[in-house]
């Protein structure tokens, strides 16, 4: 059965994990540095892991299985989830592939060098409304891609 694991800590689409997920009759799993509070009537586990760089990213490539689906907008975790076998989607919809992953871990070292010479990038864009939508509208397509 397919689950879902959602990189937790700064993941701003988990009620549309858990309409999604409840639509389909999927379990969810939040995957968090630090505590947090999960509505009841979500039914999803939360593991907290300890706060050391990439523990939640281990702890979720250690539980993954060929079928599962990843949420996250973290590129190299994205890119470990790929090739344990699993669907990745990001936040704003945008679903990683093997086909697309190196080229966005290209661009992520780019710019993180870039930045590391002096040089202002800018932050990532606000979160908006299309994002939520686009999200959607991705989980649901990878969902019913998987059920195939």
């Amino acid at each position: 059965m397919t689950m879902i694991y959602v990189d937790a800590d700064a993941c701003p689409v988990k009620p549309e994990v858990i309409r999604v997920a409840k639509r389909h009759g999927l379990e969810v799993t939040f995957v968090a540095n630090s505590r947090m509070r999960l509505p009841e009537e979500w039914e999803a586990k939360l593991v907290i892991v300890d706060d050391q760089l990439d523990a939640a990213d281990d702890w979720i490539v250690e539980h993954v299985a060929q079928g599962d689906i990843v949420v996250t907008g973290d590129i190299p975790l994205a890119d470990r989830a790929i090739k344990a076998g699993v669907a990745v989607i990001e936040p704003n919809g945008r679903i990683f592939t093997a086909e697309n992953i190196g080229n966005i871990l290209a661009l992520r070292d780019l710019l993180h060098d870039r930045r590391g010479a002096g040089e202002n990038m800018g932050g990532p864009a606000p979160f908006r409304k299309e994002d939520r939508s686009c999200f959607l509208q991705g989980l649901e397509q990878m969902i019913q891609k998987l059920k195939q």
